[in-house]
This record gives C-alpha cells, structure tokens and sequence, in this order.
C-alpha cells in the first residue's frame, strides 16, 4: 500500500503557524515579483480567489474582506517543509519526498494502517503547526485520488484509504478525468470527446485504445487507476537532466552591470544545485528578456548556447561562462525584465582536459568550503560579481520575517 501526505494550503499554513491571529481569516500568498496568487487559505478560495489570478484583479476584494496578503517566501517554507519531512520519516519504513508539501510512503508491512496514518496526521500537526491530509492506497496514483477525499470530508480526519473494490469504483466515480494524475486539461480534452468524463470512465476504456491514442505513460496511468501498480517507490530523486535558475526583476533593467550581477548568481545558484546532486555540465543556455507585455517599450529576447570546454560543477567556471554568454546576446538601449541561466549537457562524471591549466583538486575543495559555509549562513560567502543585487532583486512587499532560519526574526513572546 502507497500513502500519499500532502500539507494543505502550503505556504499559507506556513504563515499562519506564526501568525495565530490568521485562523479563520483569508489569506492569499503571492508569486514573484508579487504578481498572482499561488497559495490561498479555504476563506479566500471561498470568496472566488482563483489559482493564478493577478495581484492587480484582486485589489477590491483585498480591502472589502482584509485579506492578509504574503509575498512568497520560499526560506521559511523550505524549513517547514524539511520539518515536516523529517518527523514523516521517524515513523514510516520509506519515505519519497515528492515535492515541498507532498510524500509519498510506503506501508508495506504495517498493520494497522489507520491507525499509523492517524499518528502521523497528528505528530505533523502537533509538531509543526502544519495541517496534513493522507491518502493510502494500492498505488500511487489511487493514493493520490484517496488524498483528495481526506481533504474534502470531515468525516475522514484527514485520513482516507481505498483498501477495496467498492471503494476504489466509488473514488474513480467522484474524481473528474481532468484531476487524475498525469492527465491534466490538455489529454482530458481529447478524453471528454470521446465520453469521457470521470476517472472510472477512463478506467473502463480498453487499454490497446490508451496506449494507442494517448501513450505509454497514460497507460501506465491507466493500470494504476485499475489497481496495478506501475509506478514504484523512489528513495532519491534521480538526478536533473537540465539545471534551471531564472527570475523576473523587481524593475525594469537596463544597464548591464546590474543584469550581470543577476546572472551570475542565478549561475552560481545552478552550480551549486549541481554539486548537491553530484553532477557536472558539459554547456549551458543565457537568456534575457523584456517585458512583452509593455508595448510601449522597444522588445529584445535572446539566449545563447555556451559550450564549457571541460564538464564542470565549479562555480568560477559556471559563472564565468554564463557571462561570456550575456556579453554576446546583451543590447544596450533595452529595458530588460527578466534573466536566466540553464545548465545542460549534465553527466556523472568529468573527464579532465589534457591541457586543462586548473587545479581541480583545490578548485573542488574550495567549492566543499563554499557549500559548507553557505549550508550553516545561507549567501554568507559569493563571487564578488554578483553584487547585492538591489536593483534586480524579487519585488518583495509583503515579505514575512523567516522566524526558523535567522536569529533576528525569532519571535519574542510577551508575557504580562
């Protein structure tokens, strides 16, 4: 049996831990930049806050119901997120993380699963702050409808299992084609016309007609839909095929000293993704952007493809690459919106160059001092190159303090 543990209304539960004056009130975190809601609480879903929707669109509804409104902050709701991972992993035999807020775990050779699963909900509640829903079931994609239930219903106390036919018939009968996982709205359009409508339609479809007209993998889905597990458990995520870091700019830039600095660190950001999963880059991809929704703006985007002549994970290396990059594709007149840098060509390993002039060996134990240093005091030690960052940086107005990870932001409780 697969179990699925989600934390419900992530980044606004994360909120709200510190912020006890926040139950019962909506709450809207925002993207990057501030510019759409990515996470809202079940008060804001219920005034009509769609996934998605721009600040700008929901400025009357802010002031007529006192939404509180959080700019992302992704350093608090990674630690969270590493909390409540680690309190899973005490008491179930594997754990596969799956995203910030989701796990997959395995329940091969437990009992009583109810009553695990009930434990469990309860220590991340109690240990964290976070509310968590499970859903168990005979496999991942099963698990995944199951913990739709556990949200929705009271009555399950955040724990569902389909641990039989009746059940799993009754889940697939509730659950729309476009919620499965792996389906989405793009193959649910193809499925509607042909009658499609619910999961345990898609269930009942032959499976030669699945695998012809849609693919491999929805087939796969498909016998995880009717109780065949195709898809097992992972104790480590397998490695990234391509490394990506880009941001849109607080501001409009134009000058290239401040789209340096926000290259280079979105490049040294990917270098030391690529040491953590112990790989190396053999190229990469710079690209600059305006912003095309200003019309009244003369419009630039390019990117260009750096071949680096050694793989390396080295952040020296990266970086300067990455700003070989920018010199050839960067136009001086424009007003630019947004950067990135995109690693590629990654491998396992690295074969040196018979004529290759650097150390290595120092070069990697500078980077280990690098990694270890910023692991403790996060951007303690960068290249000078990137600057800090004032002009590019994320617009942040409605930032909350990261009360886990820095001593200035603890809370002090005031006793009378």
């Amino acid at each position: 049996m697969f179990g699925l543990i989600d934390c419900n209304n992530f980044f606004v539960s994360c909120e709200r831990v510190f912020r006890p004056d926040l139950l019962g009130r909506p709450v809207i975190v925002l993207s990057n930049n501030d510019g759409c809601a990515i996470a809202r609480s079940n008060e804001a879903k219920a005034l009509g806050i769609k996934m998605g929707q721009p600040a700008f669109q929901l400025k009357h509804l802010i002031e007529q119901h006192q939404i509180a409104v959080f700019s992302s902050n992704y350093t608090l709701y990674g630690d969270m997120s590493a909390r409540v991972m680690s309190i899973i992993s005490e008491s179930v035999p594997q754990l596969e993380v799956y995203s910030i807020d989701e796990a997959f775990i395995n329940f091969d050779g437990i009992a009583d699963i109810q009553a695990l699963g009930s434990k469990l909900v309860r220590r991340v509640s109690k240990g964290t702050g976070i509310p968590v829903s499970l859903g168990v079931a005979p496999t991942k994609t099963l698990a995944k409808i199951a913990n739709k239930f556990a949200k929705k219903y009271p009555a399950y106390k955040n724990v569902s299992i389909i641990d039989n036919e009746e059940k799993r018939i009754k889940a697939l009968q509730l659950t729309p084609v476009e919620e499965v996982w792996g389906i989405g709205r793009r193959l649910s359009k193809k499925l509607h016309l042909r009658g499609v409508t619910t999961a345990y339609d898609f269930s009942k479809l032959p499976r030669s007609w699945v695998r012809k007209e849609m693919s491999v993998v929805i087939e796969r889905t498909w016998q995880e839909l009717n109780g065949v597990s195709c898809i097992d458990m992972e104790s480590a995520p397998s490695p990234k095929k391509q490394i990506c870091t880009s941001r849109s700019f607080g501001q409009l830039i134009e000058d290239y000293e401040n789209i340096a600095e926000a290259v280079a660190t979105h490049a040294s950001t990917c270098a030391r993704k690529l040491r953590k999963q112990k790989s190396y880059a053999g190229s990469l991809i710079v690209f600059i952007q305006t912003n095309g929704f200003r019309e009244d703006l003369p419009q630039h985007w390019q990117n260009i493809h750096v071949q680096i002549p050694v793989p390396t994970s080295d952040t020296l290396e990266i970086v300067s690459s990455a700003l070989k990059g920018l010199k050839q594709i960067y136009l001086k007149g424009y007003k630019y919106k947004k950067a990135g840098v995109i690693l590629s060509e990654i491998t396992s390993a690295a074969q040196l160059g018979l004529f290759d002039a650097i150390d290595h060996e120092k070069r990697n134990k500078l980077m280990q001092s690098l990694d270890q240093i910023n692991e403790k005091f996060p951007h303690a030690v960068k290249l000078a190159i990137q600057g800090k960052g004032r002009d590019w940086k994320l617009k942040q107005e409605s930032l909350s303090a990261c009360y886990t990870t820095k001593l200035k932001d603890i809370i002090t409780i005031k006793c009378k």
